[in-house]
């Protein structure tokens, strides 16, 4: 298999605290790949190293194999599939196919689109690696432009807020699943951050969510004040 910069960034690792790449036999890089993981300083380990010799689960017991109703947390830690962060990795996965499709349905929204991907993608790279994210402007927008034009769409689209109608149209209706797909995932990861006693321990990563959805919901209105 041949490795991209972009392919690359989806298969890092995070081994005892550091992150790796495993190549296998085989496998190259292209050389802008290379030059990516060498400026992160990111070990390059073989293959074969991506088996762990033994594994660890969250009560402290060690396990020889891996069982299939089991899947790794972060390194050679094991959870059962149910746990709340890998429920929360599930709903990623479905919602980066979700915003795929809507990419095809609307594809005047698919540059916009296409940044929403990008940043569902960072996100759920940040959650397996436990970096924390960097906040960036979303379709050129920061969290808090996002927040005052979603809040107040007459003011800045003379548009008012609205209720989704059969009359909209499939493609705005679209845009309008896509960002109920969010606003559900947004609460997967309040659930899978949220300590014993109450407290958020990872912010950024609802916040990220949150601004998506306010992003979905601003193409709406613009679709909506076209016609």
């Amino acid at each position: 298999m041949l490795y991209t910069e972009e392919t690359v960034k989806a298969n890092i690792r995070n081994r005892e605290g550091k992150r790796v790449f495993y190549l296998g036999k085989g496998d190259t890089l292209t050389p802008g790949a290379r030059d990516w993981m060498r400026k992160e300083k990111i070990e390059i380990l073989p293959g074969e190293q991506a088996k762990f010799r033994e594994y660890r689960l969250l009560n402290g017991a060690n396990m020889q194999e891996k069982p299939e109703y089991m899947t790794h947390l972060h390194g050679n830690v094991l959870v059962d599939k149910t746990h709340p962060r890998i429920r929360f990795r599930g709903a990623m996965d479905a919602l980066e196919a979700e915003i795929l499709l809507c990419g095809l349905a609307v594809p005047e929204n698919r540059e916009a689109l296409g940044e929403i991907l990008s940043l569902s993608r960072e996100i759920l790279r940040c959650e397996v690696l436990e970096e924390p994210l960097g906040e960036k402007p979303l379709c050129g927008m920061t969290a808090a432009e996002l927040r005052e034009k979603s809040h107040f769409p007459q003011k800045y689209y003379d548009q008012p807020h609205f209720m989704p109608d059969f009359g909209d149209g499939g493609k705005l209706l679209r845009l309008n699943r896509l960002r109920t797909r969010i606003r559900e995932t947004e609460i997967l990861a309040v659930a899978a951050f949220l300590s014993p006693e109450g407290k958020l321990v990872r912010e950024d990563i609802p916040k990220a969510l949150n601004r998506m959805s306010s992003m979905v919901y601003l193409l709406m209105i613009q679709m909506k004040k076209e016609g």
